[in-house]
């Protein structure tokens, strides 16, 4: 497979969705590493099977072939780099659609090779049985909901501040073209929450939604989630946390896609390290 680097040392990486919004941001971040190489491009976009992603992405020619095949483009990853084991293998970075991520990474697993997972919508159930399938085959992964430095030192405010605050609600905006909802960074901020076992909100009033679905999601432990979709918008979150006389908001903004390029390569220099999956961007800072 001819490469967009030479370095043989350097980190071999697929991008899936590569000429999607996010997969076109790790393909610039990854070309531009020195201690990376791309050596596959996976998109189903129709008409660009073939097509080199360099050229169709505005970097000049990569030599690297969009394919829709994500097996073979795999397995040829895998057969690429033959060193097995902490710190060796290739890396897929997935920036695609729920419908497909649990079966990507699974995918990945099976060929060796450690996914670094960007697509959100995996369940608590899917992702306890990646875990297991990942520590069986010694594969390191992450499932990372949010690759932003900033979102995890909101997440990790949040949790602080809950053992201080019995209500809290938390909101989520995005773009119109997200899929799911409410977004995985914004339940792994509820879930930071709730480690501390702790119930939330308890009700002052019998409430009643004259339309269905105002108060947003409830969670088990009394947390509400909202959800909200717009053209414009890129990706953003707020905990609103009230008391007595006081409110306190924590928000994150991302502005520009390129706010998450140095969670993502950080994550694909140390995913290698691991012998299993992790859940966040905080178990690898």
């Amino acid at each position: 497979m001819t490469t967009s680097n030479p370095s043989s040392s350097a980190i071999a990486v697929v991008v899936a969705g590569a000429l999607g919004r996010m997969g076109a941001e790790v393909v610039k971040a990854i070309t531009a590493a020195p201690d990376c190489r791309l050596v596959g491009a996976i998109d189903n976009t129709p008409g660009k099977e073939g097509q080199d992603v360099g050229l169709e992405l505005g970097l000049g020619e990569l030599e690297v072939a969009v394919t829709a095949d994500f097996e073979g483009c795999l397995c040829q990853a895998s057969q690429a780099v033959r060193q097995s084991g902490p710190g060796g293998g290739a890396v897929l970075v997935d920036f695609t659609h729920p419908s497909v991520v649990y079966e990507h990474t699974r995918g990945a697993i099976a060929y060796g090779v450690h996914p670094v997972i960007g697509t959100t919508g995996l369940s608590p159930e899917q992702l306890q049985d990646l875990a297991s399938f990942a520590a069986k085959a010694g594969v390191g992964g992450a499932v990372i909901p949010n690759f932003s430095l900033g979102m995890v030192l909101l997440q990790q405010a949040a949790a602080a501040a809950a053992r201080f605050y019995d209500y809290a609600e938390l909101t989520e905006l995005h773009h119109n073209r997200k899929a799911d909802a409410p977004s995985g960074t914004c339940i792994k901020t509820a879930e930071l929450m709730e480690e501390l076992g702790k119930q939330f909100n308890r009700s002052e009033v019998e409430e009643h939604e004259s339309l269905a679905g105002c108060r947003g999601g409830r969670r088990d432990s009394g947390l509400r989630l909202h959800s909200v979709r717009l053209p414009g918008l890129v990706a953003h979150q707020e905990v609103i946390f009230g008391a007595a006389g006081e409110t306190y908001t924590m928000r994150h903004d991302t502005i520009d896609r390129a706010a998450y390029m140095p969670g993502v390569l950080l994550s694909v220099r140390r995913v290698r390290q691991l012998e299993g999956l992790v859940y966040g961007l905080e178990r690898l800072i």
